[in-house]
């Protein structure tokens, strides 16, 4: 902050500038200006506050992005917003390796295209564990075999749709795509020139980790603006749990494998009898035939049955469902 002049001083100046003994011209000149840079070929479309609002949506489309892939793909992912930042078009296709993943959707009602791309890295990963592997991925890029592609091109599919949940709380709309690509120069959904934001995300699947950038146009975005800066929508009080949300948990819930036992029944006998077992005896057990046998899914008594033979193989049929401290210990 510069000095403060006091009355004294003041009047001073005022005097030396009416007998002319202090030139004006050289005070404006010894004055500092402050000056701030703009650039003309990319001027600034999105405040600060825009980009805020914008951070605080992906964070929950990562909540959401996570939740899906940890379902599909059978392994514990994380999902974080790294940054977001406008910059030309151009800029963000020039920074994209070939080939790559992109795809190419719309976010009705509103018009133009956006573009979503996953770095080759997380593409490879996802590919190899939907085909069994460890998820290890490659070390080095190339293009997709076909089989490679339709897998991909159904997953990114249903990524994008999972974008739409996220802006809930701002505006009701529906993300679908339209196409994918692997070149970014086949990819010129604006001019060049234009504005866009770019939202990049850090996924971690298992030990591994890759990107997902999304790219969304000035033009697209400017309809609802305005509506960007409520950020009361992003208060932790109204949040709640999306419908989609809700069902990608009952998925992931549903495809858990759980071990599953039948108890035939239990007896004591001492260790000399043990000792002596030989083929063809027989240990009586303290259950009668017709009584039902205990169904243990885990540690806990879930259901009742009776045993018997299905399709020459041993099978319990289910008669009673246990649902005492179902809530507790399930």
């Amino acid at each position: 902050m510069g000095e403060v002049l006091s009355q004294a001083e003041i009047d001073s100046l005022l005097n030396a500038l009416s007998d002319g003994s202090v030139d004006e011209e050289a005070i404006k000149i010894s004055t500092p200006q402050k000056v701030r840079v703009y650039d003309f070929k990319r001027p600034n479309k999105f405040s600060k506050g825009h980009l805020h609002s914008l951070l605080n949506i992906h964070e929950n489309f990562c909540r959401i992005l996570a939740t899906y892939l940890a379902g599909n793909l059978h392994i514990a992912v994380e999902a974080k917003v790294l940054s977001t930042e406008q910059i030309t078009y151009d800029e963000f296709t020039r920074s994209l390796p070939y080939p790559t993943i992109l795809g190419i959707f719309q976010m009705n009602p509103l018009e133009g295209n956006s573009l979503i791309e996953i770095s080759p890295s997380l593409t490879f990963l996802m590919v190899e564990r939907l085909l069994g592997g460890q998820g290890l991925g490659l070390s080095k890029n190339r293009d997709l075999t076909e089989i490679e592609r339709k897998i991909i091109n159904t997953r990114l599919g249903k990524i994008i749709q999972l974008i739409s949940d996220s802006w809930t709380e701002i505006v009701e709309m529906e993300s679908q795509m339209v196409d994918m690509e692997t070149n970014p120069q086949f990819t010129q959904i604006v001019a060049p020139n234009e504005m866009v934001v770019v939202v990049t995300m850090e996924v971690k699947v298992g030990e591994s980790k890759g990107m997902i950038n999304i790219c969304l146009p000035y033009i697209v975005m400017k309809p609802i603006l305005d509506k960007l800066h409520n950020l009361l929508y992003f208060s932790s009080e109204t949040k709640g749990i999306s419908t989609r949300e809700q069902e990608l948990i009952r998925q992931k819930i549903e495809w858990a494998k759980v071990p599953v036992k039948v108890l035939m029944g239990n007896t004591k006998i001492t260790v000399q009898d043990l000792l002596h077992l030989e083929c063809g005896d027989v240990i009586p057990l303290e259950k009668g035939i017709k009584e039902p046998l205990a169904v243990y899914v885990g540690n806990y008594i879930k259901f009742k049955g009776n045993p018997g033979l299905h399709n020459n193989k041993m099978a319990v049929q289910i008669t009673e469902i246990i649902t005492k401290g179902g809530d507790s210990d399930g």
